[in-house]
C-alpha cells in the first residue's frame, strides 16, 4: 500500500468549459418531457454559432441511411438503453460512426439523453469518447459517436471466443491508464466536476489501437460545489460496481468513481466479472473474494488471469493490486484521487517498460516477501 507514498498530486489547469452549460443542464433536467423536447427543436434552430451545444443536428432520415434502415446485420451492441449499430454519414465524408438509438421501453430516457448530449458537447478529452451528433426527431432519441474498432474492454476480458487472443498485461496496464485519465479529466478539470457513476467495463471503448475511452454519460451527475461534500441523489448504476457509501446513502463524490474504478480494475488484473453466478457462492462476488487475498500477499499470484499465463512482471502485480486495494477501501475519504491513480499507473506503466515481462520462477522468494 506504501506505494502510494511516492504519487504525487499534479495541479491540473483549470477549464471553463461547463460554466455556461450548468444553468441550462439544470433547467433542462426538470422540464417536462414536451418542455425538453422543446429544448432540443430550439436548440436545433439556433445551432449554426448561436446554440449551446454544438455537435450536429442529424435527421432521422439521414441515419436510416447510415446504417441501412438500422440492419440487423449492422447491429454491434445491444443493452438496456437500445441497440448500437455501425454506420455511415454520408454528408461527414462517408465518416464511419456508432449509432445509439435508444430505446423507447430502456432504462434511459430523455433525461439521461439529455445529459449525455450536454456533457458530451461541452467536454473534450482523448480518453473520453467523441459524440459526433444526435436526433431528437418526433419520439425519436439516437446518439452518434465516433466509431471504436475494439468494441469495448468487456470483449476482450471475458468469455473470449476460441482463437481470440488474450489482452496482454502491458497493454491492460494502458488501459488502465488512459480510464482513469478520462476520470480525472471529469473530476479535476471540469468545473464544476462530473462524477462518471456507470465506471464498468462495457463502457470503457478502444479505438484501433486499444486506447480507452469513457462512454456513456447518461448517469453522470454535476459534482458538489462551494462546501458541499457531496450531492445526494437517486441510487444508479450497474450492481456490484458502485461504491458502498453511495449505495447505502445515496450520497455521491467523486470517491464513488474511484471505487468503481477499483472494482474494474480488479477485473482486469483477475479475469473474473465483478458478478459470476457460475462460480463456488464464495467467489460469486468478485470484490467479497479478493479482499481476503489482497490482505496476504502470498495469495497475490493466485489472483491473476490464467489467460495471461505467468507473463506479467512480479513487482507489477504487487503494485497493481496495491492500487485495487486503495481504491476498494470502504472509508470513502481514505480512498486516493483519481489524480494520484493515474500517477501511479503512469510509473506502473514506466516500470514495465523498463522490466519486460517476466514469469514468476520461484515461489519461495514470494513467500518471503522479496517482491513486495
Amino acid at each position: 500500500m506504501s506505494f502510494f507514498a511516492c504519487c504525487k498530486s499534479q495541479e491540473k489547469n483549470t477549464k471553463n468549459t461547463l460554466k455556461k452549460s450548468i444553468k441550462d443542464y439544470h433547467n433542462i433536467c426538470s422540464k417536462s418531457d414536451g418542455g425538453k423536447r422543446k429544448y432540443i427543436a430550439e436548440e436545433e434552430n439556433t445551432r449554426n454559432g448561436k446554440g449551446n451545444i454544438t455537435s450536429k443536428i442529424f435527421s432521422y432520415h439521414e441515419l436510416c441511411v447510415a446504417t441501412k434502415n438500422f440492419h440487423i446485420n449492422n447491429m454491434i451492441g445491444e443493452g438496456g438503453f437500445g441497440r448500437v449499430y455501425k454506420g455511415r454519414i454520408k454528408s461527414i465524408n462517408n465518416k464511419v460512426v456508432a449509432v445509439k438509438k435508444l430505446n423507447k421501453d430502456g432504462f434511459q430516457g430523455s433525461r439521461e439523453f439529455l445529459a449525455e448530449v450536454m456533457i458530451l458537447s461541452f467536454l473534450h478529452h482523448s480518453n473520453l469518447v467523441n459524440l459526433v451528433g444526435y436526433c431528437a426527431e418526433g419520439d425519436q432519441r439516437i446518439l452518434v459517436y465516433e466509431y471504436m474498432a475494439n468494441g469495448s474492454l468487456e470483449d476482450h476480458l471475458f468469455e473470449l471466443p476460441p482463437g481470440k487472443k488474450p489482452l496482454d498485461w502491458h497493454t491492460r496496464m494502458k488501459i488502465a491508464e488512459g480510464a482513469a485519465k478520462g476520470l480525472e479529466y471529469l473530476h479535476a478539470e471540469a468545473k464544476p466536476p462530473v462524477i462518471y457513476r456507470d465506471f464498468k467495463a462495457s463502457n470503457i471503448l478502444l479505438d484501433e489501437n486499444f486506447n480507452p475511452k469513457l462512454s456513456d454519460f447518461g448517469l453522470a451527475k454535476l459534482g458538489p460545489t462551494g462546501d458541499k461534500t457531496h450531492v445526494s441523489t437517486r441510487v444508479m448504476g450497474t450492481y456490484g460496481y458502485c461504491a458502498p457509501e453511495y449505495a447505502s446513502t445515496g450520497q455521491l463524490t467523486t470517491r464513488s468513481d474511484v471505487y468503481s474504478f477499483g472494482v474494474v480494475f480488479l477485473e482486469m488484473i483477475t479475469g473474473r466479472r465483478v458478478l459470476d453466478s457460475s462460480r463456488s457462492p464464495e467467489e460469486e462476488n468478485l470484490v467479497i473474494w479478493a479482499l481476503p487475498l489482497l490482505k496476504n500477499k502470498r495469495k497475490y499470484t493466485s489472483m491473476v488471469d490464467p489467460l495471461l499465463k505467468g507473463n506479467y512482471p512480479m513487482r507489477g502485480l504487487f503494485q497493481a493490486l496495491a492500487i485495487a486495494a486503495m481504491c476498494l477501501l470502504e472509508d470513502a475519504n481514505a480512498r486516493p484521487l483519481i489524480g494520484d491513480v493515474v500517477t501511479a499507473l503512469e510509473v506502473l506503466a514506466m516500470r514495465h517498460v523498463q522490466v519486460g515481462k517476466q514469469k514468476h520462477t520461484k515461489e519461495t522468494s514470494i513467500e518471503k516477501g522479496e517482491c513486495s
